[in-house]
């Protein structure tokens, strides 16, 4: 019985000197193959198949990356027959619904905005795990969005829902074609929906990655501030608070986020890095400030480069930025330290 062995290799990662380049070698040049695809022509014929279903569209939008360039293609496809929604879970950025529904504004659409933050916090309550908590932000999702579409699906002849969902985000959820994928993390928009609601899914963007889709937005002609807003989670804050949920959490990591966002764009770094965010952690630490004690949460930043989504690396950041980022943080807040 014969021995195979083999080595795993991923030169596409970032961190791979010229990996794109490996890979294209290995494809055209060796293995002789031909290119006949394009993003091009991946749009005109996503607008085409769109075009081709009978009757309205409910879109579930988040305003980040995916689900914005999505809508946008989806508009342009069937214009007035879609239905573009926003669920407010309470856990978004701080004034997020209303960026939202301006940055929509300026691609000519008007979006419904559902406030449901009192629901999510209470369905939270008491609950740690990050996992846990992910499955039920989930499933209050699909709770409300589910409400929304019965009461809407005759009146507006929806028969379809669109969502954002990339390759990625497939991955992590543990769906793959052989079923051996481990699951990393729960994405609220894979796995399916109610089969009472009677719709059929829409995502044109599910073997795509955030690179692509970005490469999209460019050719779509959307706004570069849109397109290159840096990746938020669906289930916004709450996975970025450690330990139990309250409003209180919330809105000391969205103070914390907006301060973080202003000195990144201060020191021209936002577009140079592809995620940073602020952890609120479930730890508390003594300061003094202005001959002032003070006690408050502790704070952690994350800041990555990646591509594709798939893989990271932490962005070298000037030592004069996080120095100015942690007297910030807790100079404009008497809520946490750094």
């Amino acid at each position: 019985m014969g021995i195979s062995s083999g080595v795993q290799f991923h030169p596409e990662v970032h961190h791979t000197e010229f990996g794109s380049e490996i890979l294209k070698n290995f494809v055209f040049e060796i293995c002789k193959a031909s290119s006949d695809w394009s993003l091009s022509n991946f749009i005109e014929e996503k607008i085409y198949e769109i075009k081709q279903l009978k009757g309205g569209i409910l879109c579930a939008v988040s305003g980040g990356v995916d689900s914005t360039i999505m809508a946008y293609l989806l508009y342009k496809a069937k214009g007035d027959e879609v239905d573009f929604v926003l669920v407010d879970t309470g856990l978004l950025r701080k004034n997020e619904s209303e960026k939202i529904r301006k940055n929509f504004s300026r691609l000519g659409i008007n979006i419904n905005i559902l406030d449901a933050s009192k629901i999510f916090l209470s369905n939270l309550k008491g609950i740690i795990d990050p996992e846990k908590k992910r499955k039920i932000i989930g499933n209050t999702f699909i709770d409300v969005f589910k409400n929304y579409a019965i009461s809407k699906k005759e009146e507006k002849n929806l028969r379809f829902l669109a969502q954002g969902t990339l390759y990625p985000d497939v991955i992590e959820s543990g769906v793959s074609a052989s079923g051996k994928a481990h699951v990393i993390k729960t994405h609220h928009n894979v796995g399916g929906l109610p089969a009472e609601l009677g719709f059929e899914l829409v995502e044109p963007f599910r073997q795509l990655y955030k690179d692509e889709v970005r490469e999209i937005g460019k050719i779509l002609g959307i706004p570069d501030d849109i397109i290159f807003r840096h990746p938020f989670p669906g289930p916004g804050l709450a996975v970025r608070v450690l330990g139990e949920i309250t409003k209180k959490k919330i809105d000391i990591l969205r103070e914390a986020d907006e301060i973080l966002e202003e000195e990144l764009i201060r020191y021209e770094l936002y577009n140079k890095v592809w995620q940073a965010f602020c952890v609120l952690t479930n730890s508390k630490s003594t300061g003094v400030s202005g001959d002032r004690r003070r006690y408050g949460y502790v704070v952690a930043i994350r800041i990555v480069d990646s591509v594709d989504g798939m893989t990271a690396d932490w962005s070298r950041v000037p030592y004069e930025f996080l120095d100015e980022v942690s007297r910030k943080l807790p100079q404009k807040s008497h809520k946490f330290l750094v």
